[in-house]
């Protein structure tokens, strides 16, 4: 298979280093801790710049949701002047002044198609084609950094009827400003960060969004007496265990936020920190959609059940009017569809052994930003990866 691979492209590259597949934070983070030690690598990004979930699919209003410390990659911190929660252009600024001061540039338009270990060598062959030009070229490496991230492909889940609705469909990666809806009833399905999010931006530009609340979630304060939640949190689990300190965050969103359940809005069993865990579910941190809903401007309403021209038939039997529908379903990892012949990330794209060990895997194959959580993780992994990395570089040039 690798033989047929070699054969099938225009050239092949010797990369004497590891090589990085994805120039997002998490990408980005471990080229610059490797070069810090250095050791050089190449990094293979798809598209044409640095983090473009960040600067091609995601709304004007994003902030960071948590307080910029906690978002800090390893060895240079924000600028003093930027604000608690900066915003998307901050954040973009960042991440290329991050990677202009360690001296990465990453290789853009290289879709990689296939990664694969080739055992006889001792090396690893990823395939990339060209996005511009359409040539294919072949990497051949010791090592191998998977940080594609956990945002790397779109959900859009399928619905019957959804070819019958007749106006604009979309992905919440695509929107932008809820300008071009303003007097539309809009439906925004899904009720995470993002689908809060877009319909306070609608409200703001005057549209009619209804919010599709199919699951339960966790909804929480973005700070409590001026403190941010997240800090809070990271405080209490320096002394408590984190059931007893989930226990104490839904307390105070209850004592915060009210009742929940009287506008539609469902907590889960198990607890925010738990959730978010073992499963990956993100609870929500209110910025202002919660009194919006209250005032009746965001309508919340159950599942779907099916779409027909001009709306939806609910759950509940209720049928709703609508101009456009907006899928705010999330994403997910795309590392199956090109990582062969391993079994280190499971199907849906995760490793398989559950943070904090899941960073490393065998023949020189490592993860870089799967710990489920955020920018935090993305630095611990990468801080661990380019040491991993690095001792092995030193072992190997030092027999030369």
């Amino acid at each position: 298979m690798a033989a047929t691979t070699a054969a099938a492209a225009s050239r092949v590259v010797w990369v004497n280093g590891p090589i990085v597949v994805g120039a997002g934070p998490a990408g980005l983070s471990v080229a610059a801790c490797l070069r810090a030690k250095g050791v050089p690598s190449v990094i293979l990004d798809r598209a044409d710049c640095v983090a473009s979930l960040w600067q091609r699919r995601t709304y004007d209003r994003l902030r960071l949701h948590l307080p910029r410390h906690f978002c800090e990659l390893p060895g240079m911190p924000f600028p003093d002047h930027y604000p608690e929660y900066p915003t998307k252009r901050q954040f973009v600024d960042y991440l290329e002044a991050y990677a202009a001061q360690a001296g990465v540039e990453p290789r853009f338009n290289q879709a990689v198609t296939s990664a694969r270990y080739d055992a006889a060598a001792g090396l690893w062959r990823v395939r990339a084609d060209d996005a511009v030009s359409g040539e294919a070229t072949e990497y051949i490496g010791r090592w191998l950094v998977v940080a594609t991230g956990e945002n790397a492909e779109c959900i859009v889940p399928e619905f019957e009827g959804a070819k019958e609705f007749g106006g604009p469909v979309s992905h919440v990666q695509e929107y932008k400003s809820g300008e071009a809806y303003r007097g539309k009833r809009v439906l925004v399905v899904g009720c995470g960060n993002s689908g809060m999010e877009v319909c306070l931006d609608l409200c703001d530009h005057n549209a009619l969004p209804a919010m599709v609340v199919r699951d339960s979630v966790h909804v929480l304060p973005r700070e409590m007496f001026g403190v941010a939640t997240f800090s809070v949190a990271v405080f209490l689990l320096r002394f408590l265990p984190l059931r007893l300190v989930d226990m104490i965050l839904v307390f105070l969103a209850r004592l915060f936020l009210g009742n929940l359940e009287k506008l539609g809005i469902r907590r889960p069993a198990g607890g925010p920190l738990e959730l978010k865990n073992s499963r990956g579910r993100t609870p929500v941190l209110d910025i202002g959609a919660l009194a919006r809903i209250r005032s009746g401007d965001i309508e919340v309403v159950p599942g779907i059940r099916r779409f027909f021209r001009g709306g939806a038939e609910l759950a509940d039997g209720r049928r709703v009017a609508a101009d456009a529908v907006i899928f705010a379903t999330g994403y997910h990892s795309n590392v199956p569809q090109w990582l062969k012949g391993s079994d280190f990330f499971t199907e849906d794209g995760y490793p398989r052994v559950p943070f904090p060990h899941g960073w490393k895997g065998e023949s020189g194959l490592y993860s870089v930003g799967f710990t489920r959580r955020g920018l935090s993780g993305v630095s611990s992994d990468a801080v661990k990866v380019a040491h991993d990395i690095a001792t092995a570089w030193e072992q190997q040039t030092s027999t030369l």
